[in-house]
């Protein structure tokens, strides 16, 4: 019976590198390998199954439609690999071994600084890799297999996934002192708000979407300015009368206000909260580790 020379695990992961880095250089770094080890890797992978993958030029890095085939398949067989080791730290003890988790950025600065000595703590054998994304890309990061876990904030579509709730998040109207006429009454109703001045996140912040859903005024939406990158940018720019903006509890809680002339106060509406949640694949053995984790995260904002 003739031989069969399978692709190995290290080939795929070289080549899902290249596909999501574009470049061979950055795909050889994030592999911790040489440039050359990694284009050397690939070959061997093509000239195994007789087919090119991938086209090379001086410039541009361009898949095949068979390579990007095989890279949808390499992510599955990833995956399923990493998930075998997943079932055997999920037999041994609670929350150890290694852990991907992706945060949004309106949450991340402000939630994981409170939670991590708690973790680090309490659960010393888990080591937490944390990467900061946008909901979209934290999202395709799970699917994809490069993250194992997503805290995020709802309501958001993540696809298939499973979902543990954590708590729910205020949001809050951040305005120039002197905006809203006094008396400042103690929370905001979202008619106070003047057209043309309010300021969001750029596109891709779920927040932006939560703050105009909570405000319930079509006018609002056609006429918000987009631009802000971060959440401390929207409060330099409030802070400097630009106009008024949407933070969540957890970042005024945090201080985010602290050496400005702003006010926040609570938002009056139907809906003036999102829901912090822990999201993971579907069907993942290590689903007793995610809710145990949802759990601390959730004692530790409580707290």
């Amino acid at each position: 019976m003739a031989a069969t020379y399978l692709p190995t695990l290290k080939q795929l992961q070289y080549l899902v590198a290249l596909h999501d880095s574009g470049h061979f250089g950055r795909a050889a770094e994030a592999c911790f390998v040489t440039q050359s080890t990694l284009s050397a890797g690939i070959r061997e992978l093509e000239t195994l199954i007789g087919v090119t993958l991938v086209e090379r030029t001086r410039r541009v890095v361009r898949f095949t439609p068979l390579g990007e085939q095989i890279v949808a398949k390499a992510r599955k067989v990833l995956r399923e690999a990493d998930e075998l080791g997943d079932l055997a730290r999920a037999a041994g003890h609670p929350l150890s071994g290694e852990m991907r988790m992706s945060v949004i950025p309106t949450i991340a600065p402000f939630l994981l600084p409170r939670i991590l000595p708690r973790l680090r703590t309490d659960y010393p054998d888990l080591k937490l890799f944390l990467r900061e994304e946008t909901s979209h890309h934290a999202c395709e990061s799970l699917h994809q297999g490069r993250t194992d876990c997503v805290l995020l904030a709802l309501p958001y579509a993540c696809g298939e996934v499973e979902t543990q709730l954590l708590f729910e998040d205020r949001l809050y109207v951040a305005f120039p002192e002197g905006e809203i006429p006094p008396p400042t009454p103690s929370a905001i109703d979202p008619s106070q708000i003047a057209e043309g001045r309010l300021l969001l996140l750029e596109d891709g912040h779920c927040l932006k979407d939560h703050a105009l859903a909570a405000c319930n005024r079509p006018e609002l939406r056609a006429e918000a300015t987009m631009l802000g990158t971060s959440l401390h940018t929207m409060v330099q720019m409030v802070d400097n009368g630009l106009g008024v903006t949407m933070l969540p509890q957890m970042a005024v809680d945090a201080g985010i206000l602290d050496n400005t002339r702003v006010t926040a106060r609570p938002l009056e509406a139907d809906n003036p909260a999102r829901k912090i949640a822990l999201v993971w694949r579907k069907a993942s053995p290590r689903e007793r580790d995610f809710r145990l984790l949802a759990e601390v995260l959730g004692a530790s904002e409580r707290r």
